[in-house]
């Protein structure tokens, strides 16, 4: 299933590379015709809807004998009004013409030197963004965070997977970022899909491809390298951007009831795609095949993924790791265990929604406590424990503080009678340790 990889690459060639000298040169009224009856054929052997296919013809052809592109001479503005016209009944996003006569010759007339030269540059450039995986780590509370930028196809992308997910077989809810991710290789999404489930291999969707009607089904694997999360808590992170393949991982989740989804609704592209060379200028991306969910009968195509709780996309992290706390904190039996979350969900949630006190009331809590002291600076309070490091004193509320550079621990201030009388040190086990203000 590397086409699917090849083919964004491709799509991507043909959009950004083409020469100035070709850019410039006019289009006659007998390429366009060529052009227009070239897609028409192939949209009707091809594109996955049958009877859409046969509207998107009719479209073009009338448009073509009425002369709506009659004044069009520029061959790039040609291709995007044939797009436009094409999208606007597919409402499709994957289906599309492209201008790409260098691409085309490429094509037509290899040569084993470029080609190997570019197959080199992929490589390299693939390595250098990691396989697409950006970022792997533990949130506080035991959270994991994952975050990869697409599915890639390359057989060097697997171990890396593979070590993400060892990094993160300890967490006890685990956060999928795909905010970022474009979509990529469907064995990818069967691999990452498959640390979630345990037992029998599920179904997780299947593709239809119209050319010889047959039906291409992906399950989990019965195996996977490292330990599973089948019982973890899963929360995916998604945009508008969040296309094609990360919409597939989403959507099989959420309609297996195994993920929460978090963000916003994503851009709605269900559809692989083909290259299709119409003439020695143009080429057109078709919708060759479309996703079936085995729960849903349906996809995503034109929709997106709805997601269960709706958020801004840069908002999105939070919140997830909110909900994640939260549940945890609830479910959570042994009672230090489930401080331990608290004490988590206390101080993430101090930092989303920060506290003001009042320099009066701060200056009020400046001066010794026996081997610590407090002063006031600029605006803050600083706290240090004899020699040991300074540190910055962050209100959770008007007497309880934190520190950035140790979440371990947090200071509150005693009061009787309306007076400083001391200081707790609270500890994330439970423990405290107390002192009193010098006289």
């Amino acid at each position: 299933m590397k086409k699917f990889n090849f083919l964004i690459l491709l799509l991507l060639v043909f959009r950004f590379t083409q020469p100035a000298q070709v850019q410039s040169q006019k289009l006659g009224a007998e390429e366009k015709k060529a052009v227009v009856e070239a897609a028409v054929t192939v949209l009707q052997k091809q594109y996955v809807f049958p009877a859409t296919a046969k509207k998107m013809a009719g479209l073009i052809r009338k448009n073509l004998k009425a002369g709506k592109y009659a004044v069009i001479d520029d061959p790039q503005a040609f291709a995007a009004k044939l797009t436009e016209d094409l999208r606007s009944i597919s409402r499709d996003r994957h289906l599309g013409v492209r201008f790409a006569p260098e691409r085309i010759l490429e094509i037509r007339t290899p040569d084993p030197a470029k080609k190997k030269a570019a197959e080199e540059f992929q490589k390299k450039a693939s390595r250098m963004e990691n396989y697409g995986f950006q970022e792997v780590r533990l949130l506080e509370g035991n959270v994991g965070y994952l975050r990869f930028n697409h599915f890639d196809a390359a057989p060097e992308s697997f171990p890396v997977a593979v070590g993400a997910m060892a990094f993160l077989a300890n967490c006890d809810a685990l956060i999928v970022d795909l905010r970022r991710n474009g979509g990529g290789n469907p064995e990818m999404i069967q691999l990452l899909s498959s640390y979630f489930f345990s037992g029998e291999p599920r179904h997780l969707n299947s593709f239809y491809y119209r050319l010889g009607e047959k039906t291409e089904q992906y399950w989990t694997l019965p195996y996977v390298p490292g330990t599973k999360l089948a019982e973890t808590d899963l929360y995916i992170l998604t945009s508008g951007f969040t296309f094609s393949g990360a919409e597939e991982f989403t959507y099989n989740l959420k309609n297996m009831k195994r993920a929460t989804i978090v963000g916003e609704t994503t851009g709605g592209g269900a559809h692989p795609v083909r290259m299709e060379i119409l003439n020695d200028h143009f080429a057109i991306a078709v919708p060759y095949a479309r996703a079936v969910n085995p729960i849903s009968q349906t996809n995503w195509e034109g929709t997106g993924v709805e997601p269960d709780v709706k958020v801004p996309a840069d908002q999105a992290l939070d919140k997830a790791h909110e909900l994640a706390l939260e549940k945890k904190a609830a479910i959570e039996k042994d009672p230090r265990i489930q401080a331990a979350y608290r004490w988590a969900l206390e101080g993430f949630q101090a930092r989303l929604n920060p506290v003001t006190v009042a320099d009066e009331v701060l200056k009020a809590y400046a001066g010794g406590y026996g081997l610590r002291k407090i002063t006031f600076e600029n605006g803050a309070l600083y706290y240090q424990r004899g020699d040991g490091p300074r540190m910055k004193m962050l209100p959770m509320r008007a007497d309880m503080f934190r520190f950035a550079e140790a979440e371990y621990f947090r200071l509150k201030i005693v009061r009787r009678d309306g007076q400083v009388t001391g200081i707790e040190v609270h500890y994330e086990d439970g423990s405290t340790d107390a002192s009193s203000r010098d006289e």
